[in-house]
């Protein structure tokens, strides 16, 4: 595997919070690129196998790659919004080719019961948990770190 990021990823990509975290973005839309709708197909069909297995009333998906430049991390956070609760289900796809443990990098999780949890960012890896119960935050990493990073959300409280 040899991931890279997308050659369509015009220009600088954005950067968010100094301080909290030190990743760059660059939203997903339909039509972008082939490769990039079929990695929307593919969450869609995983949305639908979600809702029909847990009962979850998700309705759609957002998602962003993110470069994680070295040195860059992500303090703990969960990923729902205080005053949005649409996001349900966090979705991580890593895309770090040859990437060893001694790299870096690790999402930790932190589990019930004090446990943690960390997952290598290996390319090809998937990890998939609730957005509001699952706190966690990216370690540093010693070379650049790329994921695709989504949120299954429901339909929000907001009235029609």
């Amino acid at each position: 595997m040899n991931w890279r990021l997308p050659p369509w990823v015009a220009g600088p990509l954005s950067e968010i919070r100094e301080g909290i975290r030190g990743d760059r973005i660059q939203w997903i839309e339909p039509g972008q690129a082939l490769a990039c709708d079929s990695y929307l197909q593919l969450m869609d069909s995983l949305r639908e196998a979600m809702n029909r297995g847990l009962f979850l009333g998700l309705e759609d998906f957002e998602s962003h790659f993110a470069l994680y430049p070295p040195g860059a991390f992500y303090l703990k956070h969960v990923d729902r919004f205080r005053d949005d609760d649409r996001r349900m289900v966090s979705a991580v796809v890593y895309l770090n080719d040859a990437w060893l443990p001694e790299h870096g990098g690790q999402l930790r999780m932190y589990l019930d019961e004090g446990v943690q949890h960390d997952v290598v960012p290996t390319g090809g890896c998937l990890v998939v948990f609730l957005s509001g119960e699952v706190p966690h935050e990216v370690l540093p990493a010693s070379r650049n770190r790329l994921s695709l990073t989504g949120w299954f959300r429901r339909r929000g409280n907001e009235p029609f």
